[in-house]
């Protein structure tokens, strides 16, 4: 048992490191989706349990966005598994000054999308879900890499 716990410590760290080492590339996606939708005001990729993978905000803390978002995330798949919906897709939350839109990336990833009140909602889902997917391609590709190491 002792043997097996170290083995997966170690396999756990393995793969933060590795998804660490995807950091510029889900930067880039990020950036890029801040470029094509103008009402974006700040973006974050993190693992489904609250580890930030990438960042690109100004205003808000990530660490504590992240958290929230692994919260909200595990209140959303169980919303949407107790009401025959199916697996988690996206979460939107709208607020006086804007929205916050939450994104699955694959099955241990997650894109969190911050824009403002007067963005295209329509528009913002659309290029979020395609950068979603790009980070979840990126994310399964460095753990992929560990897996292999």
């Amino acid at each position: 048992m002792r043997r097996t716990l170290r083995q997966r410590t170690e396999r756990q760290r393995t793969e933060r490191k590795q998804l660490m080492a995807a950091e510029p590339e889900v930067l880039e996606e990020l950036r890029r989706l801040r470029a094509r939708v103008a009402d974006v005001t700040g973006a974050l990729a993190a693992t489904s349990d609250g580890l930030v993978l990438a960042h690109d905000t100004a205003a808000i803390e990530p660490e504590g966005v992240a958290a929230l978002t692994a919260a909200a995330l595990g209140v959303a798949r169980s919303m949407a598994e107790a009401t025959g919906r199916g697996a988690f897709r996206e979460l939107l939350v709208r607020g006086e000054d804007g929205y916050v839109a939450t994104y699955a990336a694959g099955p241990t990833a997650v894109l969190t999308v911050l824009a403002d009140g007067r963005t295209n909602v329509g528009r913002l889902h659309l290029e979020a879900r395609r950068a979603g997917a790009r980070v979840a391609e990126l994310v399964g590709d460095a753990i992929g890499q560990a897996e292999q190491a």
